[in-house]
């Protein structure tokens, strides 16, 4: 059981709110479960609507201890006082509900600046993703991404042999946000924007597979697993834009790419951050003899 008292700076908001920000671990689900068998209280009272709250509130939440623990295991790759970079795993947004970021923050719950990503994976994308731990690191590195000053570079399991070693490719994707996908086209369309994606071949093999490094000069929704398809090497695993016989073949239910380089190519004078010029940040990852990645 946990008692809380609702403080000036949640008076007149919703219950809700006050609890998921006062017990970090606490999730939606389990807070409107706990609503819905009236084991809260508040000054007394047992409620089962997410009500509107008071300065001084006294508030009971009847849940066990074990179910409020958090059973997330981060894989922290580096951390300085400015910057975190994790390793994100499969089946697992990077914002949102249940998210990366919200496993993160409630980690860091005491942080008066819980850290925030600086960029994005798609779920199935695994690897280094990068958070800021403070808003001045935050306003640099989100200034460098746009101003293409911080490199990433992908490594994609593909279907298929590509004839040149290395190669620059600029097309142009269209995002439907209706059927989330993406479409591309060698020619600027209506509502397309322009991408860039270069891909070297690491090696080939046997049975018809590559494994490619993929950097792209522009972040776009989607872009290197499209891209790569629409140039005739769809990933392995990718339900959306691969093959599913080939899925089926390889046994791969997620696309097999994983985020493995991040390098800080700082053109200038970057204050608290200026110690990650030129650095980089290298995820050893290899594949398996069942075509797996592992670290």
């Amino acid at each position: 059981m946990k008692k809380l008292v609702v403080s000036n700076n949640y008076n007149g908001k919703k219950l809700n709110k006050f609890l998921l920000d006062s017990i970090p671990t606490l999730s939606q689900n389990l807070l409107y479960k706990t609503l819905r068998k009236k084991n809260i209280k508040i000054n007394g009272k047992r409620i089962s609507n997410n009500i509107t709250i008071y300065e001084n509130d006294e508030i009971l939440v009847y849940i066990p201890d074990n179910l409020l623990k958090n059973k997330f295991n981060l894989n922290i790759f580096y951390e300085d006082e400015n910057i975190l970079i994790v390793n994100k795993p499969y089946n697992l947004e990077v914002t949102g509900e249940n998210s990366l970021t919200s496993h993160i923050h409630q980690i860091y719950s005491s942080f008066s600046f819980k850290p925030m990503p600086c960029h994005r994976l798609d779920r199935n994308t695994i690897g280094l993703i990068l958070y800021a731990k403070n808003q001045e690191s935050l306003n640099i590195l989100l200034n460098k991404f746009k101003n293409h000053e911080i490199e990433k570079h992908y490594l994609a399991l593909v279907y298929g042999h590509p004839k040149e070693n290395k190669k620059r490719v600029e097309s142009f994707l269209f995002k439907d946000n209706k059927k989330s996908m993406v479409y591309i086209s060698d020619t600027l369309k209506k509502g397309y924007q322009k991408i860039i994606t270069t891909y070297t071949v690491l090696e080939q093999i046997d049975d018809g597979s590559s494994i490619l490094d993929v950097e792209i000069e522009t972040g776009k929704t989607h872009q290197i697993r499209a891209h790569l398809a629409y140039l005739g090497f769809p990933i392995i695993g990718d339900g959306k834009y691969g093959i599913n016989e080939i899925n089926k073949k390889f046994h791969k239910k997620y696309q097999m790419l994983c985020s493995y380089i991040i390098k800080f190519n700082f053109m200038d004078d970057n204050n608290l951050l200026d110690y990650l010029k030129n650095k980089s940040f290298f995820l050893n990852v290899k594949l398996d003899k069942n075509m797996n990645f592992i670290f």
